[in-house]
């Protein structure tokens, strides 16, 4: 991008074509780091629950072992002053005792009569070692995916700056006449989208109906993380549409593609989510007669394109069917 800012001899705007291809690139570039965002927000709920869930355990673990503990330290008590444990129901309600749990020769003494306790306590005491582990590396997981749920959404908003600041460095004359262009090319995509749309009639079968429910929204804008009513990223707009038709997607095409089944590009329907990059930043959906609908990138809208192998740099990756 350098070069096309500055050179070494004087400063100059970049043409209007080639401002054109980088703003186009860089749009494309900030909805794949945003779908590399939707992924790990996925994960980071995932492992919140998980995380959740652990230290609710583990504090039913403590519980335990705290009962147990208190329990072999009552009984410790009762055979160092020499008494039965029958006849020292008084010691059972003594102040925390669990101190003698720390002296080994109370503990062998509480082994020769007591073995079940003992062993109940030394389970619970693992468990709650073992808990501590796992809340342990589970807090570790989710401040990595918070660290990269950060850096991908940085990237994305680097890339949309760096698109606005090219569109800056022109001159008005030439910002003014790039946007005519831009609106009228994505007028004209506009209107043959909703043609298309009108077209398809489909029928009750589950990719029929998320696919007419994707078309409707043709028009509405993309947006990072929207998934409807009237703003749309490309794992948005697929697992709403596939809401209607009952199935449940998350908000990630690098997790989408792990639904369904494989199909090939030979073999597409109606309703055929298709996968682009590697890894997957992109996810449409197939319309039939060798077209699909998506949400594309930031600064464009719902649309329906030709189907091909490559999608801008992303190269088709696979199909599948719900």
């Amino acid at each position: 991008l350098t070069s096309l800012i500055a050179s070494p001899v004087a400063s100059a705007a970049p043409s209007v074509a080639s401002a054109q291809r980088d703003v186009d690139r860089l749009r494309t570039l900030a909805a794949e780091k945003f779908e590399a965002a939707n992924e790990a927000n996925i994960r980071i709920k995932q492992l919140e629950k998980e995380s959740t869930a652990l230290v609710a355990k583990e504090a039913v673990l403590k519980e335990q072992l705290n009962a147990s503990s208190e329990i072999l330290a009552r009984i410790a008590i009762a055979n160092f002053q020499g008494h039965g444990f029958g006849k020292t129901v008084d010691l059972m309600f003594s102040a925390d005792p669990t101190q003698y749990l720390s002296d080994a020769s109370v503990l062998e003494i509480i082994s020769r009569g007591y073995s079940q306790e003992l062993q109940q306590f030394t389970r619970n005491k693992q468990k709650v070692e073992a808990s501590r582990y796992v809340v342990s590396d589970k807090t570790e997981l989710l401040k990595r995916e918070k660290l990269r749920l950060n850096k991908e959404v940085a990237s994305a908003r680097a890339a949309l700056a760096k698109a606005e600041k090219i569109l800056k460095s022109l001159k008005k004359e030439d910002r003014e006449r790039l946007a005519l262009q831009e609106a009228a090319r994505e007028n004209k995509i506009l209107s043959d989208s909703k043609k298309y749309a009108a077209s398809y009639s489909g029928d009750n079968t589950r990719g029929s109906i998320a696919l007419k429910y994707a078309l409707k929204q043709i028009g509405d804008i993309y947006v990072w993380a929207a998934a409807g009513p009237t703003r749309w990223d490309c794992s948005g707009l697929t697992m709403r549409a596939y809401q209607t038709a009952g199935v449940s997607l998350p908000h990630s095409s690098r997790i989408q593609v792990r639904y369904g089944k494989p199909v090939s590009y030979n073999s597409l329907k109606p309703g055929d989510l298709l996968f682009f990059g590697k890894p997957i930043s992109h996810v449409s959906m197939y319309m039939g007669g060798g077209k699909m609908v998506h949400a594309p990138r930031p600064g464009k809208r719902v649309e329906v394109i030709n189907i091909t192998k490559r999608f801008g740099s992303k190269p088709f990756v696979g199909a599948r069917r719900l």
